[in-house]
């Protein structure tokens, strides 16, 4: 059986580098955006409850950081399958030791990276392109009642987005900063 995924572990325990592997002839390609048997030997918490589809339009908007609080916290699994993206995710675990760090990390189409987010971090990213297609693969429903977040702007945080801040929402922009955040986001 061909090898479907490349995973990277990242300096932050539970945060996962997943590179799709694509299979390749003259005709094109194809690629496994998710696999439940392989993905939860890696700690994946199925079944599947979403899979939801992003488009952003404009090079330089940021939308995140965002997450939900228990019980209705989620892993994710984020591609971005058209343009590029500059992901990232911040470690919101009290007792982690990377409490407050994040990891970033260039997805596109080209690479056929995913970042396999776990339980408790808080997710957003930055289109490094115009009109970035992305899929979010959620272990649990979306809940608007738990739907939190935190200033993707912190300079606390210290993200470097690469490239001006061209768009956020006004929902992104309300954020509180990471120094007033005080929620328990993991079970």
């Amino acid at each position: 059986m061909d090898k479907r995924f490349e995973i990277e572990e990242t300096p932050l325990t539970g945060l996962l580098l997943v590179k799709r592997c694509p299979m390749a002839d003259a005709r094109g390609s194809f690629a496994r955006l998710f696999c439940a048997e392989e993905l939860s030997a890696l700690g994946w918490k199925a079944p599947v409850a979403q899979i939801n589809e992003s488009r952003t339009r404009l090079k330089g908007t940021v939308r995140g950081l965002h997450y939900q609080k228990p019980p209705f916290a989620e892993m994710k699994l984020v591609s971005c399958i058209e343009g590029a993206i500059l992901d990232v995710a911040v470690d919101l675990r009290p007792q982690s030791p990377t409490y407050g760090q994040h990891y970033a990390a260039e997805l596109s189409a080209e690479n056929a990276g995913a970042l396999m987010i776990p339980e408790g971090f808080a997710h957003g990213f930055q289109a490094l392109s115009d009109d970035v297609r992305m899929i979010y693969v959620h272990s649990a429903l979306y809940a608007a009642e738990a739907e939190a977040g935190i200033d993707a702007t912190d300079p606390t945080l210290s993200i470097a987005w690469p490239l001006p801040v061209a768009q956020r929402s006004p929902r992104d922009c309300a954020l509180p900063r990471f120094s007033s955040f005080d929620e328990r986001v993991s079970a």
